[in-house]
């Protein structure tokens, strides 16, 4: 759908880092003027020329435009959120537990997954964020309903946001025998395929991961690996990963998801499967979790390509998620002492895709005329204090279009 262009006046953007004998202190920010059309920003020129067309006009009032935000990571499927409220029950055998819990729970959650699935995106919309990636059930249990909710959801939502959705065999996809639900998943919605621990719950980690690699191949999809397993059994099952990328030709189409075991090792180890993982195209999400964190600015460092995800909101594996991808952006700032004000304005780039306004030497690298109009208005006077402060979001725009607004 296309709209019609207009002008977002009084927009802040920054320009450039303040310094004092080269030590950065500050963001300079100056106000401009956006024209925008098609979707995407056309023009820009400072907030003091004069605007000689009567195109219409929206005022930012001085707000900070940061690029949207992406969440990659999240299971918009099963969630309890905008129903009633229940709390997960103790686990008694880790995940398994919570594997058995499915085989009834989903089943009677399915007449509610499209309308919780919509009310979460709203709260993702809310929070600023446009780009979504969700792992979505298939396998013997769900069947196809579960994906079919979440088609209808990313249907209904497609003029606010991007959605891919991976298709994910919870229950294992040798365990529960998911392989050919995961094909039909391929063909009906599901862009990317989904894995989780070979070795603890599928029990054959070459197998599953070729399995998971031939289908990818097969259907010319990326892979998304959930892996939880931990210490050297979790950097084997990366590295038979890596092979297999290599020799499919599959660098840059792999992501894997957590990747706790990168927390158990060594610096050196972590600094040497870091050079791998870059090597190869293999990127990473995480969640940031308060227990076991990676370590992310090394594999930043290194070259890897790191993003953030909420993982579940408000079911049976947690009761937690606020669904604020700004507010995961600072927790990893205050996990890692990011505190200064380059380092601060620079974490935004992990929830962006790498898209942030100045560059690490303050020189200014968005927004520029051509890039998509997926922005957010927020109460910042700059980056660093955006993040640091979990700052209030405006509006939301989405190829040009308000998609939310703080009434």
């Amino acid at each position: 759908m296309q709209h019609k262009p207009y002008w977002l006046i009084n927009v802040r953007l920054e320009v450039g880092y303040q310094y004092d004998n080269d030590i950065v202190t500050g963001t300079n920010t100056e106000q401009f003027h956006i024209r925008v059309e098609d979707g995407k920003i056309a023009e820009m020129v400072l907030a003091d020329e004069p605007i000689e067309d009567h195109l219409p006009k929206q005022d930012a009032k001085g707000c900070l435009l940061l690029p949207s935000f992406r969440d990659m990571h999240i299971h918009l499927d099963k969630t309890f959120y905008s129903g009633p409220w229940k709390a997960p029950t103790v686990p008694t055998q880790g995940i398994f537990t919570r594997l058995e819990e499915e085989k009834e729970l989903l089943p009677k959650m399915q007449p509610f997954a499209e309308d919780r699935a919509k009310k979460l995106i709203d709260l993702l919309l809310s929070a600023g964020t446009t780009n979504i990636r969700t792992h979505c059930n298939v396998g013997p249990i769900e069947g196809m309903k579960n994906l079919e909710a979440t088609v209808r959801a990313k249907e209904a939502y497609k003029e606010k946001a991007n959605l891919e959705i991976v298709a994910f065999p919870q229950q294992g996809l040798l365990r529960s025998g998911s392989y050919s639900y995961i094909r039909e998943a391929l063909q009906n919605g599901a862009s990317i395929i989904g894995g989780v621990d070979p070795a603890s719950i599928d029990g054959n980690i070459e197998k599953s991961l070729q399995q998971t690699m031939e289908l990818a191949v097969e259907n010319n999809k990326g892979i998304d690996l959930h892996l939880h397993e931990p210490g050297h059994l979790g950097i084997f099952t990366m590295k038979r990963l890596i092979a297999l990328t290599e020799e499919a030709g599959w660098q840059g189409r792999v992501n894997i998801s957590h990747a706790y075991a990168l927390a158990d090792i060594s610096c050196q180890e972590a600094e040497e499967m870091a050079v791998l993982l870059a090597h190869h195209g293999i990127s990473i999400t995480s969640t940031v979790p308060m227990g076991k964190t990676i370590p992310i600015p090394l594999l930043k460092e290194k070259g890897v390509s790191v993003s953030l995800g909420d993982d579940s909101i408000i079911d049976h594996w947690s009761p937690f998620g606020k669904g604020d991808s700004l507010a995961k952006a600072g927790r990893l700032a205050e996990r890692f002492g990011l505190s200064d004000e380059r380092s601060l304005g620079q974490a935004l780039g992990y929830i962006t895709g790498g898209i942030t306004s100045l560059d690490e030497q303050g020189e200014f690298m968005w927004p520029q005329p051509g890039d998509a109009a997926d922005y957010v208005l927020v109460d910042a006077s700059c980056t660093a204090e955006a993040v640091a402060r979990r700052s209030p979001r405006n509006a939301v725009f989405f190829k040009g279009k308000i998609v939310s607004e703080d009434k």
